[in-house]
């Protein structure tokens, strides 16, 4: 049904494996990537990469999911959207500064507003009178996945990753973070909703607990993304435009900066079993990639 939609990329594999666009996203100012995260969406296996559009006075217009079939490097867009009161729909103007994908379950950060949720099993076909609103763009047909729900968190919801066991079995828990320009920001880690309760942080079970007092801050300034597997945490760290990013390793709060770069104005963060790749993505025009680091590079 959708085949047709999917664009190619061009990808490069030696130490690393990096896609790059091969179109305008590449450059353009209107649109910049932010989350990353890997799933399944029907029946094949997808790198999930969120976008935010925003206007010259950085005003939030739009945002959506890229996905990517990192073996043919081919993506295909689905705008994020939201119903208002008439049923119409919306667009999604938030930052989708990480991403968390659990089955059909698509979580986006969305900074002061939570996280929000996005049912991948349902895409919606948008028609003409709809691609302008929701996508920001002109154009005839488009897709979109329309939230589900708010979730309310007691973290200013910049970014978040998800948790894997020593041996690579997924857990059904988040790490939320925040990003500040100090070493004040903190990262919590949160059990997922399975239900009407909310995120809750994994040492209290209360479901009015308040995950800031569960969280800890790692003291790096402007955390990008994180992950953990076993007992190892991963956080990205940005350094503005010209400078590769940081990768942070460690058990807690002890983290040490591992010697692998990251990309030039690197975001979120993305474990993969499979592939046995750490995901990255970085944001800046001109130097935009989506990056896989091998595990045996990392010492998983």
């Amino acid at each position: 049904m959708f085949g047709p939609r999917w664009r190619r990329m061009l990808r490069r594999h030696r130490d690393t494996v990096d896609l790059r666009w091969l179109s305008a996203r590449s450059f353009t100012e209107k649109w910049y990537p932010q989350g990353i995260d890997v799933g399944v969406w029907q029946g094949r296996r997808a790198l999930a990469v969120s976008w935010f559009r925003k206007d010259k006075t950085g005003q939030h217009l739009a945002s959506r999911v890229t996905l990517i079939d990192p073996q043919r490097s081919r993506h295909l867009d689905l705008s994020f959207a939201i119903r208002d009161e008439n049923g119409d729909l919306q667009p999604a103007q938030i930052h989708a500064g990480g991403l968390a994908w659990f089955d059909d379950r698509l979580f986006a950060a969305a900074t002061n507003e939570g996280i929000w949720e996005f049912d991948l099993s349902e895409v919606t076909r948008l028609h003409r009178k709809d691609v302008r609103r929701v996508t920001g763009r002109r154009g005839f047909t488009g897709l979109a996945v329309v939230r589900t729900r708010v979730h309310p968190v007691s973290l200013r919801c910049s970014f978040l990753g998800r948790a894997f066991d020593e041996d690579g079995t997924p857990l059904p828990r988040v790490l939320i973070g925040e990003y500040r320009i100090d070493d004040r920001g903190r990262i919590g880690e949160f059990t997922i909703p399975d239900g009407p309760v909310g995120f809750i942080a994994v040492d209290d079970p209360t479901p009015t607990a308040d995950g800031a007092a569960e969280a800890g801050a790692p003291g790096i300034p402007r955390m990008q993304g994180v992950a953990r597997w076993g007992d190892q945490i991963f956080v990205s760290q940005s350094r503005g435009i010209r400078k590769p990013g940081r990768l942070w390793v460690g058990e807690g709060r002890m983290l040490q900066r591992s010697p692998i770069p990251l990309p030039v104005g690197t975001e979120d963060l993305a474990l993969d079993p499979q592939d046995q790749m750490l995901w990255t993505i970085g944001e800046h025009p001109w130097k935009r990639v989506v990056r896989g680091i091998r595990f045996a590079s990392l010492g998983i």
